[in-house]
């Protein structure tokens, strides 16, 4: 599959935030507790402009949770933070929430709705002309899939058409939780067309994955999330399976 490219994505100017100058992103000294079990602990993590940072850790360290605070949708219990300017726990975070982009496990389209119809639905809430879903479709390889439903569909190509969806709604945060789920080796450029796209514009990305190999290649740096913190690791494929044997 050939290096996909979006004909449609312009930047803009550089986000500023609060709390640390210019960051896209920051967090000081942050804790979570989930279900009364402290996850996250005395976290401290920043996002530049136009970085994207690789996330690493094992299965239930709080990957998913450090992700949902990011996305404004878990409060802090403690500590600071800060998203696109907009201070975590208070009602500022609503403002912001549109210029965020969250994918999870589960993918967000209608599943009656064909893949066409899900991307004209998101073109008409962000206000963009429709013709970006097709555009989108084209560049994640899905153009002639457009009219199959979503719940039709395999795994890997809802993944793509919520790729499609990030390059429609142009977020300042992206945030991809098991970014390469889904994707084979011929799909595997899409996630740092799309991380590029979001970097291009001066916003930040924070990628979840399993495979190493290909995050390595997709994010300036990659920190692992360990006992509730985070620690820098050498951001190379090799030394990024070497920590892990």
């Amino acid at each position: 599959m050939p290096e996909p490219r979006s004909p449609f994505i312009s930047r803009s100017d550089v986000p500023s935030s609060g709390g640390s100058s210019s960051a896209v992103a920051h967090l000081a000294g942050l804790s979570v507790t989930v279900q009364r079990s402290r996850v996250l602990r005395d976290l401290t993590m920043t996002v530049a402009p136009g970085e994207a940072v690789g996330l690493i850790g094992a299965n239930g360290s709080g990957k998913s949770t450090l992700l949902r605070i990011l996305a404004t949708l878990l409060p802090p219990l403690g500590g600071a933070g800060w998203v696109l300017g907009a201070r975590l726990g208070t009602r500022d975070v609503e403002g912001i929430r549109p210029g965020i982009a969250l994918i999870g496990h589960t993918p967000a389209l209608y599943p009656r709705l064909t893949l066409g119809e899900n991307l004209a639905f998101y073109c008409r809430l962000t206000g963009r002309d429709v013709g970006a879903a097709e555009a989108a479709l084209a560049t994640v390889g899905l153009g002639r899939a457009a009219d199959r439903a979503a719940e039709r569909c395999s795994h890997g190509m809802l993944r793509r058409a919520e790729l499609a969806r990030v390059l429609i709604t142009c977020p300042r945060l992206l945030l991809l939780d098991e970014a390469h789920a889904g994707l084979d080796r011929a799909s595997a450029g899409l996630v740092e067309v799309v991380v590029d796209a979001v970097r291009a514009r001066g916003g930040g990305a924070v990628v979840v994955s399993h495979e190493r190999d290909r995050l390595a290649g997709a994010v300036d740096r990659i920190v692992e999330l360990e006992n509730g913190g985070l620690r820098p690791i050498d951001r190379s494929a090799a030394a990024v399976n070497e920590a892990h044997r």
